[in-house]
């Protein structure tokens, strides 16, 4: 990877992969996604060890999260140490740094013996790919290398967690939820937008996750209701495609229902995928039914907000 630009698999989604060192690679990430510069990168290491020589700081509460969560979906907000590019941080003073559990991104960030920035192998603001097939789509021609390791077993981002500050703040929310952090931490606060003039952690912007399609959110009590609110659309039912978990519409009235489980952790592995299967099926709008208020579907329920803010 000297100065290359691939495609990898992670347990979350597929990373566009390049040495988080060389100032020079990660822009050629920004540069292939077509990533807003202000839009920070997350920086994948193998190891502890190797994510303390990513910051300037490593606190002790950074070890016990680090001991608690990794490897696996949580980035970690930290000081970030001088070797770290500015162009990573998007300028900023803080770093994101992570330890995938996929064992493919582990033994090549060993291998290369350097961390790899990666974010999500899409272009920006449209929906993360789950698969190397989803990636072949939106930038095979663009990469020269696209590592298959089948389906990504969490299937959205990571949760992002800020320890640049007191109480610990999260940024992002993800599969691995608050109330979780918070039996380590003791406190914790929950704060993502766009208010902060400098981003500390990608997934903030208020439009991100994107079908090509316009993707609404609803709830109906039966079909007929669901009927309805799709006769206000002016979209042909044979574009409408319905994702559901609850009540289900039966098939005749739409282009496709898909029926994800009743199960936060269901729901995210298969969302992205089925996202995605609407688009090259040719749908016009993607009506999601609305998710739980439960605190286990509070990522879920972010992911597809900023979704349906791409439409707006």
């Amino acid at each position: 990877m000297k100065g290359d630009v691939v495609a990898l698999p992670t347990e979350t989604v597929y990373g566009l992969a390049a040495n988080a060192l060389d100032a020079k690679a990660v822009s050629r990430i920004f540069e292939i996604k077509g990533r807003p510069a202000q839009n920070p990168i997350i920086v994948h290491v193998a190891g502890i060890e190797m994510a303390k020589r990513c910051v300037a700081h490593w606190p002790v509460l950074a070890e016990k999260l680090a001991r608690a969560f990794w490897p696996g979906p949580l980035t970690l907000v930290l000081p970030r140490a001088q070797e770290i590019p500015e162009v990573v941080t998007a300028g900023g003073p803080t770093v994101g740094v992570r330890w995938p559990s996929h064992p493919f991104i582990q033994a090549v960030i060993r291998e290369c013996g350097f961390p790899l920035a990666a974010p999500s192998a899409n272009p920006a603001s449209l929906v993360s790919p789950t698969n190397a097939e989803h990636v072949r789509r939106y930038l095979g021609y663009r990469i020269p290398l696209i590592v298959d390791g089948g389906q990504s077993q969490i299937g959205i981002e990571s949760t992002v967690l800020d320890l640049s500050v007191w109480p610990p703040r999260q940024l992002r929310p993800g599969m691995i939820h608050a109330e979780s952090l918070l039996a380590v931490t003791r406190e914790l606060t929950l704060g993502f937008g766009e208010s902060e003039e400098v981003l500390k952690s990608p997934g903030l912007l208020r439009k991100h996750y994107a079908p090509k399609a316009k993707l609404v959110i609803w709830a109906w009590r039966d079909e007929a209701e669901l009927r309805e609110q799709c006769a206000k659309c002016e979209v042909r039912s044979a574009k409408i495609h319905v994702i559901a978990h609850t009540r289900i519409p039966g098939g005749g009235e739409f282009g496709r229902v898909s029926v994800i489980p009743h199960d936060a952790e269901a729901f995210a592995r298969a969302i992205y995928a089925e996202l995605h299967e609407c688009d090259e099926a040719g749908a016009e709008l993607i009506v999601v039914e609305a998710l739980p208020e439960r605190t286990e579907w509070r990522a879920l329920r972010d992911r597809l907000k900023r979704s349906a803010a791409a439409g707006e």
